[in-house]
């Protein structure tokens, strides 16, 4: 069968650009060899960071209309997927008085908070610096967003196949063939979405392109329930010797209320055939020392631990270009989940032509 495009992975990028391309009429091909909501990835679960507070104006600008979209997902598909619960950012090495200027620059509803303020405001939570809080943050439903995505993208005529493996890529004169244990299809262009598979796909569909930095790693997050009344958690990012972040654990962290955190390091690198899948107990020790010396609201004893993939650049910025009929679409490092709708959008203008890449997501600002 032949298709205008075809994108490999049903992740957050794969299936919200499928949702993109068929909107406008495209034949959508999406290929995904593990069955929805599977573990092995970095699209999974029920909860992901959204914000809007971001010094650099580009992707402050993107984050804007990102929450827009999301809106629209929701009202297009009846389901819920975006939750508002205000942001926190603090600690020494997270300057968020700096901050705080850059984040108004880009028009961005916030306010600089003593210590003191912000723990009134937030009972459960201590601070060692000021902090900045925008409202315009929460986290969103990245499980039963690939849902609401691939079900928008179907009505509008998707073929969308899970369960198939990608088997083999070759870019011809004027079209892609892709053999995959469903049989063979064609595609005028290929979209790349596989998250941490991306790599390995790249020496099949690219062979002759300079090979982009991308190191898979394995992150771990812990989920730690309220040892008092429940109260309102907002979204966190803290910077104060090691960075933090933390968000309300959704359906992730079991029956109770509880609130997820993680370290944002660099990680274990690995390859998904070969993580550990198993928290590392040096981040599990500093992650509980962070609960207990900063959240009294919390009991320091996680209730579940959880890993996932963040693929990384080396700067963090995105990688997304074409090359020749295949577009790399990999907008990762740990901080791509808050911008789907958006990016599904723009990858999808990359793939036909309709867009340029901008500069900092190109392929020859990751060599």
């Amino acid at each position: 069968m032949h298709y205008d495009i075809a994108i490999v992975g049903g992740g957050l990028t794969g299936s919200l650009t499928a949702r993109s391309l068929a909107a406008r009429g495209r034949s959508v091909l999406l290929l995904e060899a593990r069955p929805l909501g599977h573990t092995e990835g970095s699209s999974h679960g029920t909860s992901r960071i959204f914000r809007r507070a971001h010094p650099v104006p580009l992707y402050a600008d993107m984050a804007a209309r990102a929450q827009e979209l999301w809106r629209k997902l929701e009202y297009d598909s009846g389901t819920a997927l975006l939750t508002i619960t205000g942001g926190l950012d603090y600690g020494v090495d997270r300057h968020p008085r700096e901050l705080h200027e850059a984040v108004r620059a880009n028009g961005v509803a916030c306010e600089l908070l003593t210590a003191a303020a912000a723990a009134e405001r937030f009972p459960g939570m201590r601070f060692p610096t000021e902090v900045l809080f925008h409202a315009d943050a929460g986290h969103i439903d990245p499980g039963a967003t690939i849902s609401a995505a691939l079900t928008v993208a179907e009505k509008d005529g998707a073929d969308i196949r899970i369960g198939t493996a990608v088997e083999s890529i070759e870019q011809r004169l004027d079209h892609i063939s892709i053999s995959t244990s469903d049989g063979t299809f064609t595609a005028r262009h290929l979209v790349l979405a596989a998250g941490p598979w991306i790599p390995a796909f790249l020496s099949r569909a690219l062979p002759d392109i300079p090979t982009p930095q991308l190191t898979v790693t394995e992150q771990n997050v812990f989920h730690f329930t309220e040892n008092e009344a429940p109260g309102h958690w907002p979204v966190l990012v803290c910077k104060h010797q090691s960075q933090f972040f933390g968000l309300p654990s959704g359906a992730d962290g079991g029956p109770a209320p509880a609130l997820k955190i993680g370290r944002h390091d660099p990680g274990t690198a690995t390859t998904p055939a070969s993580r550990p899948g198993v928290p590392d107990p040096h981040t599990r020790h500093l992650v509980r020392a962070f609960v207990a010396d900063w959240f009294p609201g919390l009991d320091p004893m996680p209730v579940r631990e959880d890993t996932c993939l963040y693929t990384r650049t080396r700067n963090e910025d995105f990688l997304l270009d074409r090359r020749g009929r295949v577009t790399i679409a990999s907008p990762c490092s740990g901080q791509g989940a808050k911008f789907a709708p958006i990016l599904g959008e723009l990858i999808s203008d990359i793939t036909l032509g309709l867009a340029d890449t901008p500069d900092r997501f190109a392929l020859a600002a990751h060599l």
